[in-house]
């Protein structure tokens, strides 16, 4: 996998590991001892929901360790002045004449429908290391870029609330 990640990244992994190994493999373990014992396990929906969530628990508890074990950690710290990971930017890009908001993330928290972008997508690669007021070109392709200006940089905290989506 080789996912570039923050210990902030590992950090909520390990977390969801905890809870998915000490509450919700209970709980779910718990459910489908119920459903099997309504009878004829041939025809018992209840029972193979159960077993199907169980083992989704547990097939999302391997893919997370395997995520840790392969991780490579990278720093979120930037220059105050410059983007960087958890930063929020202001945008103009200047075909569309529109300006946006992002939060540069690491890969594994980027969901573009939260506003949340990849410090590994285009834009991510382009603004990081920039300062306010710089216009940079977006490389999209060997063929194909565009212009924005950064606005301004906002340095945000990671409190954890973006997506996890990809985790």
């Amino acid at each position: 996998m080789f996912d570039s990640v923050t210990q902030k990244d590992i950090d909520r992994m390990e977390e969801e590991i905890e809870y998915r190994k000490l509450v919700l493999r209970k709980e779910l373990i718990e459910n489908v001892k119920e459903a099997r014992s309504h009878g004829d396990l041939s025809e018992n929906f209840e029972y193979y929901a159960a077993k199907r969530e169980k083992n989704r628990n547990e097939s999302r508890i391997r893919y997370l360790e395997k995520m840790i074990r392969t991780a490579n950690i990278i720093s979120d710290e930037s220059k105050e002045d410059e983007a960087g990971l958890n930063n929020t930017v202001e945008l103009y890009f200047e075909d569309d004449d529109e300006t946006e908001r992002f939060k540069i993330v690491t890969t594994v928290r980027g969901s573009s429908l939260e506003g949340c972008i990849s410090n590994e997508s285009p834009i991510g690669k382009a603004v990081i290391g920039h300062k306010a007021g710089d216009r940079v070109f977006v490389k999209v392709n060997e063929s194909m870029g565009y212009y924005v200006v950064i606005k301004s940089i906002e340095n945000t905290e990671d409190d954890g609330t973006d997506s996890l989506k990809s985790f």
